[in-house]
């Protein structure tokens, strides 16, 4: 081969000395690697990548090479995009796959913090005003007899527009953030560290999903237990601007992390281990022997596994988010402070009753969604066939 190669450059050498008059010209050389290439591209293209004095005049025909592919919770995708499976719309971890993942996330987060808002009213009423509503049913009573039944609805649009925010980035940056570290790690790892990479994954999408929703979280909170304050987000808005600049949107952030990303850690890390778990040792048939909606009964019973975890985790900061928003001159560690040990878990069963309920509709609206759109929806995540070998679990 390599005197093959020799003959070749004195032949093209020959052709091209005439017209250009010296072989150390850098154009001569780009049209002799050129011509080379034409000749055997993969060799000499290997060749002249290896050059430590390659320089950028240099212009190499681009060669077909073999493109790299991982796994991806046990689904195998490309670097650049995977390969649309049969039945999908689109491929996993496309830039379509993220937007509609985000467009569940909205739907799901919105609309049953929306629904479930009369609790949510009493338990923030329980939280900062634990003297007059006293228990859950205390607190419709009291509510409705001084609001009536509209009352109850109190604080709906900062919640449900807030909230929608909130689920955009949680569920959307989620998706992304598990691809992501899942490339990161290789397919190995992410097998043997897939709860770590659900709780970084989902840590990180929380992050930026509370930046979007604390402006609405305030003035739902400030609605809800300031009474005389406002009674639409129309009127609260400004009216909190013109007291206390925009900060006064931004106050409750650091108690939204310390709330939300424990919270959304164990949303997702336990939702993601209870269905593993779910089709191992419950289910009496592979998932993919179930039909789609046999699937979502798993997912829903998950969910309010994970609902209940969920509460109790974030319980003490979602007390003081409550309890900071009323009181404007308070800081974070103030409140917490004055509520004491006992007073940060006041309204806890509303909360696990709620949050149960809405994490298991959001995890079931939001699988709805990707069932309805056709998005790929990779199976619980089994052991890599290279990491059995090197366990020896198989011959």
């Amino acid at each position: 081969m390599r005197h093959l190669v020799h003959a070749d450059c004195d032949r093209i050498r020959s052709l091209y000395e005439p017209a250009v008059g010296k072989v150390g010209d850098i154009k001569l050389q780009g049209a002799l690697l050129n011509s080379l290439n034409t000749m055997y591209p993969t060799t000499l293209t290997q060749l002249a990548r290896a050059n430590p004095f390659s320089a950028p005049l240099f212009s190499l025909q681009k060669v077909e090479e073999p493109k790299q592919t991982t796994s991806v919770n046990g689904q195998n995708r490309r670097f650049a995009a995977a390969a649309v499976e049969e039945g999908d719309s689109c491929e996993f971890g496309s830039q379509k796959y993220f937007l509609l993942c985000g467009f569940g996330g909205i739907l799901s987060c919105g609309t049953t913090h929306t629904a479930v808002v009369p609790l949510d009213l009493i338990k923030c009423r329980i939280q900062v005003d634990p003297d007059k509503y006293k228990s859950i049913f205390n607190g419709f009573s009291v509510t409705l007899k001084e609001d009536g039944l509209r009352g109850l609805g109190k604080g709906w649009a900062p919640t449900f527009i807030g909230y929608s925010m909130q689920g955009l980035c949680k569920f959307g940056f989620y998706e992304v953030f598990k691809v992501l570290y899942s490339d990161l790690l290789g397919e190995e790892n992410t097998y043997l560290w897939r709860t770590s990479l659900y709780l970084a994954a989902s840590a990180s999408a929380e992050f930026f999903a509370d930046i979007a929703l604390a402006p609405m979280e305030a003035c739902k909170v400030r609605i809800q237990t300031k009474p005389g304050y406002a009674n639409t987000l129309r009127e609260c808005a400004p009216k909190m601007f013109g007291e206390e600049g925009i900060w006064a949107f931004y106050k409750g952030v650091v108690p939204l992390w310390m709330r939300q990303i424990p919270y959304t850690m164990m949303k997702f890390a336990c939702f993601e281990r209870t269905v593993e778990l779910l089709y191992k040792y419950v289910v009496p048939k592979p998932r993919n022997e179930c039909s789609k909606g046999e699937q979502l009964v798993v997912t829903f019973v998950a969910g309010y596994i994970a609902g209940v975890f969920c509460a109790i985790v974030s319980h003490p900061a979602d007390s003081v988010v409550s309890v900071l928003n009323k009181e404007s001159g308070s800081t974070a560690v103030q409140v917490l402070k004055k509520l004491g040990p006992k007073g940060v878990w006041k309204g806890l069963v509303a909360r696990i009753i709620m949050i149960g309920t809405l994490t298991a509709l959001q995890w079931f609206i939001y699988d709805s969604v990707k069932v309805y759109f056709r998005l790929p929806r990779p199976p619980p995540p089994e052991m890599p066939e290279s990491l059995k070998k090197k366990l020896g679990l198989t011959e």
